[in-house]
């Protein structure tokens, strides 16, 4: 029998919103979408506002559902909606609702689920003082606190070492605007929250209580560690009851349903966040199996069943969408950003001039899916190692296999003869270099699996799929709406929680591989000598990285490298 299930995707920019139908399979039916400001501040500050996504929410929902009505779809065309000839739906055929969401926000709300003030996004850095107050102080181990790193990295397998981590945008709020702090009820994540304000209920999934470095992984003493909130000054009181991301949350309030124009007591549960879902969405769910996405940012995650550490590469396990599994993550800050850079400055405006010099017609932007479709259709034909350029994507600093802030994106190797094709080509292969080295720094610690999924925007593309396959030497199998990975593994947890799928184990098999693409030979050797090159251009320009940003700004994060031995136990 068919089910119909309602996931909500809430990212930095937007919120989209999917119909999934659930039989022997997972089927994406229709989707729709809605973008919301991210409010910049001084200091640092980025801010998003509880109503915009709750819009966001309200109008994507009606709009798929207006759809199914067979009303005219020209309006939802524009708003970045999609479909998939079906059955006619209506809201009371829904059956569950979930969420995958941008993680480690902070929404402080008081005892009647009103939030407090703007949540602060997970790109808030302005708790520069209290990161420093809370952990670099006192005697250290490379900037960090003894006395607070051991007991952190026994209890939690992790530390709060960046400005970005939400306990210290929680102390930054209470040290600057107290008024507010006084009234906090309960500390939530972004999509704990939308789920607060569809049912009524305070909770938090336990990946994302996992990301606020106050949850105790450890099986005996699983849940928030008062020892913690000890010592990072976190009241107690202020945290959410626990929940599975297969668990039901609630029910859908007359309020909620009103507002999104649902039916009133569809369940809802506790989905996750991106990097607990995309996985799931991926079918990469077993021990072993390795995806690789790139979105905005990009990362490598293997499912391991072990709690594991490589301080060497910034490289950790992390708790995933299902309990005694790990997500072995390896981050890099910007992927497909990186192209974005790349329409923006380098292709939009003059992509017919300096390209192909040619207009790209009207006709063509209607046949093509996106303006990187074409970029990648362009860049087809440019050899391995785009005639001797080399990027370095790291537009926003990096994380792994190096954590630095200062670190920037370059082009190395221009000549006469360079071209914007060749660069927009060594963009592309920059970020799979990247990713390739987190590949790499992973298969030191566990085994990587020799086919990869590979998901995320940049897997829409054959060409980037190609290529990603000739550096790395894996295979790499993509999945239908790539894209969408996120809100299918929301769907796939609420499909658990309802019975309509035995197990997590069992979700590969509701997700079929797409298309498959087996490295070239001659390409991969070809890329050998680049991308050794490419690893060396971060420790030949460290120094002046770090002197082109001395006195623009304070330090950022703390940059935390434990000793090996420290980690041995908790590695093996």
């Amino acid at each position: 029998m068919k089910s119909y299930i309602l996931a909500y995707d809430i990212g930095t920019t937007g919120v989209k919103t999917c119909l999934f139908e659930v039989d022997d399979r997972i089927r994406l039916l229709k989707y729709a979408s809605r973008s919301y400001p991210l409010y910049i501040l001084d200091g640092g500050g980025a801010e998003q506002d509880v109503e915009d996504w709750w819009r966001g929410m309200a109008e994507s929902t009606r709009e798929i559902f207006a759809g199914m009505n067979g009303s005219d779809s020209s309006d939802s065309e524009m708003s970045g909606s999609g479909t998939e000839s079906g059955p006619h739906i209506t809201p009371d055929m829904i059956s569950g609702i979930s969420f995958c969401s941008q993680m480690q926000g902070l929404v402080l709300v008081d005892r009647d689920g009103n939030a407090l003030r703007r949540p602060m996004s997970y790109m808030d850095q302005r708790a520069r003082k209290e990161i420093r107050k809370g952990i670099a102080n006192g005697i250290q181990i490379a900037g960090a606190n003894i006395t607070k790193l051991i007991p952190s990295l026994k209890i939690t397998g992790a530390v709060a070492g960046s400005v970005k981590d939400p306990v210290w945008k929680y102390k930054w709020v209470e040290a600057n605007e107290p008024q507010v702090f006084e009234k906090v009820y309960k500390w939530l994540d972004v999509k704990d929250y939308l789920i607060l304000r569809c049912t009524g209920s305070f909770t938090m999934t336990e990946d994302s209580a996992f990301a606020t470095f106050l949850y105790d992984i450890r099986p005996e003493t699983r849940g928030w560690s008062d020892e913690m909130c000890e010592i990072l000054g976190v009241r107690r009181e202020h945290l959410p009851d626990i929940i599975r991301s297969t668990d039901m949350a609630g029910r859908l309030t007359a309020k909620a349903a009103s507002d999104l124009g649902l039916a009133e007591g569809i369940p809802v549960y506790g989905g996750g966040g991106d990097s607990s879902l995309i996985g799931v969405g991926a079918g990469a769910v077993s021990v072993g199996d390795t995806h690789i996405y790139s979105g905005t940012s990009g990362w490598v995650i293997t499912v391991t069943d072990k709690q594991m550490v490589d301080v060497t590469a910034m490289i950790a396990s992390i708790i995933g969408a299902e309990r005694e599994k790990y997500n072995y993550f390896a981050e890099m800050e910007t992927a497909g950003k990186c192209l974005e850079w790349v329409r923006d400055h380098l292709a939009l405006d003059e992509i017919g001039v300096y390209i192909r010099k040619e207009n790209v017609s009207s006709d063509y932007e209607e046949r093509s899916t996106s303006l990187y479709s074409y970029m990648t259709d362009v860049i087809k034909d440019v050899p391995p190692g785009s005639g001797g350029v080399i990027f370095t994507p790291w537009l926003h600093g990096n994380r792994c296999p190096f954590e630095d802030p200062d670190a920037k994106g370059m082009f190395f190797g221009i000549g006469l003869d360079t071209g914007k094709t060749e660069m927009i080509h060594a963009v592309l292969e920059g970020v799979f270099y990247h990713l390739r080295w987190m590949l790499e720094c992973q298969d030191r610690r566990l085994k990587t699996s020799k086919k990869i999924r590979f998901v995320g925007g940049g897997a829409l593309s054959p060409v980037s799929c190609q290529m990603l396959a000739d550096i790395t030497g894996r295979v790499i199998e993509t999945v239908e709406s790539p894209q969408n990975v996120g809100s299918v593994g929301a769907c796939a947890v609420t499909a658990v929680g309802l019975g309509l799928i035995p197990d997590l184990d069992c979700v590969k098999d509701f997700i079929p591989v797409a298309d498959v693409y087996t490295p070239d030979k001659d390409k991969h050797a070809a890329y050998k000598k680049y991308y050794r090159t490419f690893k060396r251009l971060y420790t030949a320009n460290k120094a002046l990285f770090k002197s082109l940003a001395e006195g623009s700004s304070e330090d950022q994060r703390v940059i935390i490298q434990v000793p090996e031995k420290l980690l041995s136990r908790r590695s093996k």
